[in-house]
């Protein structure tokens, strides 16, 4: 017998006594429940000067892009769910819990809906998800390969950058991997924290990628993202916090290299990531009762170079550079703030991690940290463990 065949209406009357249909209801109550998986991010974290201390001189950053908590600590651990509503949607949620004892809470990471089966490669993603712009912004903190963000993040997004809003994409009919995006949101989230009665920002993103051979592949990608009216944005100054207010633009660049012998990656592979950014500002500043008119110029980039050589173990290295040149009527203000700076921030990083497998891994990351004028020698201890189901990482 056919066993799609069998009515709801059956079933109920031979439940108990048929293990056919017993397996068949509890077949259809499994496809309603979502898929869950749990993220253990917990680490140690040593360095030389106080946390309090760090700023990024030049840069108009998030007040809460700083390193973190010292000594051992819970990380950030996250819960998603996820599951098919019906033949046309997909939802997801990722509940973040912070183990920092000054800033422990639950908070909503991502909640949105994404629609299945269009056609024409178009995709519709609604709610609150991590920004497209930029190639590491959409992966979640646990499938970062270093264990802090770039210096560029953490200067331009405090880390990432969310999205509270509309994001339509399509694959184009190509031969060659193809993508083609936009965004509009709220504008509630850093870089641009205003308050909006309709968009308060959009980005536009473009993605190009193909295979060389059976070993090597890679991936380009285009990025902009604006906002018109950023209204009384906080920011981290040396004496006080700062308001902005004005508008606000960033373009992007990324390149994503990678080989693996004839394309299997689990036993030996290499990679190779750079992205670069340059943000344009323009508005006014304000610091209690002193205020100045403002235009920025920020530009950053990273590179990092990963080499896995058996399953087990993998080396990374990573450089970062911050540069600004930013200007406005109160010099004195700038300068006290330290918005007008020569410095040049810059990092070094090397990362040595060991997977036991796919869901658990331990690594080790040293960095020299000379982003700020006391300059850092930052150790970082991390363990990462996965428990339920696990998507597949994008490219």
């Amino acid at each position: 017998m056919n066993r799609s065949l069998l009515s709801a209406a059956t079933c109920a009357l031979l439940l108990g006594v048929s293990p056919l249909c017993a397996q068949t209801t509890l077949q259809n109550k499994n496809s309603l429940n979502p898929a869950i998986s749990l993220i253990l991010n917990g680490r140690y974290f040593h360095n030389d000067v106080s946390t309090d201390a760090y700023r990024l001189d030049g840069f108009l950053a998030n007040p809460d892009a700083g390193l973190g908590s010292q000594g051992l600590s819970l990380g950030e651990s996250e819960l998603t769910m996820s599951a098919n509503v019906d033949p046309r949607f997909f939802a997801q949620t990722t509940l973040s819990f912070d183990g920092d004892p000054e800033a422990a809470g639950a908070g909503v990471e991502e909640a949105f809906v994404q629609t299945l089966g269009l056609g024409s490669g178009l995709n519709v993603k609604m709610g609150r998800f991590f920004s497209a712009m930029g190639y590491l912004n959409e992966q979640h903190a646990h499938a970062w390969d270093f264990s802090d963000a770039p210096l560029v993040y953490r200067a331009l997004f405090g880390n990432q950058l969310q999205v509270d809003g509309l994001q339509v994409s399509a694959l184009l009919p190509t031969d060659r991997f193809m993508q083609l995006g936009v965004e509009a949101s709220s504008g509630s989230h850093f870089p641009a924290s205003g308050v909006n009665n309709g968009v308060g920002a959009w980005s536009l993103f473009y993605n190009i990628g193909d295979d060389w051979g059976l070993s090597h592949s890679w991936q380009l990608g285009l990025n902009y993202w604006q906002a018109d009216s950023v209204m009384d944005r906080q920011s981290v100054g040396l004496q006080s916090d700062l308001l902005f207010s004005g508008k606000s633009r960033i373009g992007s660049l990324d390149f994503v290299y990678k080989w693996a012998p004839n394309g299997n990656p689990i036993n030996q592979n290499f990679k190779l990531q750079f992205e670069y950014f340059d943000r344009h500002e323009e508005g006014n500043l304000q610091v209690m009762q002193a205020a100045s008119d403002y235009r920025g110029e920020q530009r950053g980039w990273y590179l990092e170079g990963l080499y896995q050589w058996n399953p087990q173990w993998t080396v990374g290295v990573r450089y970062d550079r911050l540069s600004s040149d930013n200007r406005g009527s109160n010099g004195a203000l700038l300068a006290r703030e330290a918005i007008v700076s020569q410095q040049q921030p810059q990092r070094y990083s090397l990362m040595l991690s060991w997977a036991g497998s796919e869901f658990s891994h331990i690594r080790m990351q040293y960095n020299r940290d000379d982003s700020y004028q006391q300059g850092d020698n930052q150790l970082f201890l991390h363990y990462i463990v996965s428990v339920g189901s696990h998507g597949a990482h994008q490219y």
